[in-house]
């Protein structure tokens, strides 16, 4: 029989006083605090104590585990009694043993043993997603964010002990973060359940951190976003995460840019393009365009002749490659408009220029597209 199948049919979640959506940190969090709570250390000659702190480290032992986790809000307290639901096991073709044995066996069968389990740990890796302007992104620019992060407990220094004391050896496993006992012809190792493994404990836990030894504080920090950058686009700063447990190294705080739309631009990697609209006259006589760019004006000379479709680059004019010297190029397509309205003095005179440029409106293959560009040439 599974050792989960002896626990209280109450629901994990709300034996652990957390939502459904609860992360990592925030089960562990409670678990510790109810451990804490409930420990038969703290709650001598109490059944009722007892049972709680079995079933608080019972439902922790699920929920902590992502396959574990997955499988029992897929079918409940039912994924792990009497082998696995039907179905197949939530588990893949590699089950616990520890599911199929129960938690004495499975330690046994565990080639490594039970190792001591480190209290320090490393912080949590953080995410800010940050939306810039378009030019913002072309041209770099430099936002001051603010993000809420756990931090070392100012009261405890981190320690998790009230006034920074330093956790006490555990007296139940001797500092070793497990306990042997013989079982028939085996020597079995178990975790330490007064202490997690850890080999220390903490008698008498810091107020404001519930023996955490972190607190949830506001920081501010200065991003810099370099020239060129794009959507999606990651920036790392290292040890700007949370902060490690008990001593650990901090994590990484990474920073995703977001890009909003130009109304006129489009990026093709460095490059930009657009699109601009030009008369009938203005293609066929030739003319000179003033168009803006990202870094002001600039003249384009359209040729006599000039076709719908038609495109011209300004070089250097794009975006700045990103961390390298250069930039891309600005792609002008010329799009020629034709007017939904014209006065009678213009219809007359369109009217006298169809009659000196006859052409046979029948079908052509593609192949011809070029031969009918010069009857307008």
């Amino acid at each position: 029989m599974s050792a989960t199948a002896n626990v209280s049919k109450a629901d994990f979640y709300e034996v652990l006083e957390v939502s459904r959506e609860a992360n990592d940190q925030e089960l562990k969090t409670s678990y510790r605090r109810l451990a804490m709570q409930y420990h038969p250390d703290r709650n001598p000659n109490n059944p009722e104590a007892e049972e709680q702190f079995k079933t608080c480290s019972e439902a922790y032992q699920v929920l902590s585990d992502p396959e574990k986790r997955a499988a029992y809000d897929r079918y409940g307290h039912a994924a792990f009694q009497g082998g696995a639901p039907a179905g197949g096991s939530p588990f893949g073709g590699a089950q616990d043993l520890g599911d199929i044995f129960g938690d004495l066996f499975g330690e046994m069968f565990n080639m490594g043993g039970t190792r001591k389990a480190s209290r320090v740990q490393r912080g949590r890796d953080l995410r800010y997603d940050l939306t810039l302007e378009f030019e913002q992104a072309v041209f770099g620019t430099e936002k001051e964010i603010s993000i809420r992060r756990q931090e070392a407990c100012d009261t405890c220094s981190g320690t998790g002990s009230a006034n920074g004391k330093s956790p006490a050896t555990c007296s139940g496993c001797g500092g070793r973060g497990q306990v042997r006992f013989q079982q028939g012809f085996f020597s079995v190792a178990k975790t330490c359940v007064r202490c997690g493994g850890t080999g220390t404990t903490i008698s008498d836990p810091c107020a404001a951190c519930h023996g955490e030894g972190l607190q949830a504080k506001k920081h501010e920090i200065l991003v810099k976003v370099p020239a060129g950058v794009e959507q999606d686009t990651r920036i790392r700063y290292q040890g700007e995460g949370e902060a490690g447990r008990f001593g650990g190294p901090s994590g990484d705080l990474y920073v995703v840019l977001s890009v909003k739309a130009h109304k006129f631009f489009e990026r093709d990697g460095d490059d930009l393009h657009c699109m601009i609209p030009i008369s009938f006259p203005q293609a066929a006589l030739g003319t000179e365009l003033q168009i803006e760019t990202l870094e002001g004006p600039a003249t384009i000379k359209i040729p006599e002749g000039t076709q719908s479709g038609r495109e011209f680059k300004l070089r250097a004019k794009g975006v700045p490659h990103l961390n390298e010297h250069g930039k891309g190029d600005l792609i002008v397509e010329i799009r020629v408009a034709t007017p939904s309205k014209l006065t009678k003095t213009q219809k007359e005179l369109l009217r006298q220029l169809s009659e000196t440029m006859l052409v046979e409106n029948t079908p052509t293959s593609r192949s011809l597209f070029a031969k009918m560009k010069d009857i307008f040439s």
